[in-house]
């Protein structure tokens, strides 16, 4: 199965959030936020 976060980053920008925004309001670990970023596409 294959997983995208692209819907997620468009959703950011519609709402005006930032990257940095999401991973405050979540209490994202940095290091995990750059893992999501770095990524577009894997398979699980």
């Amino acid at each position: 199965m294959t997983i995208s976060y692209n819907k997620l980053w468009k959703l950011l920008i519609d709402k005006k959030l930032s990257k940095a925004d999401l991973r405050k309001n979540a209490d994202i670990a940095p290091n995990t936020m750059t893992k999501l970023d770095g990524m577009n596409r894997f398979r699980c």
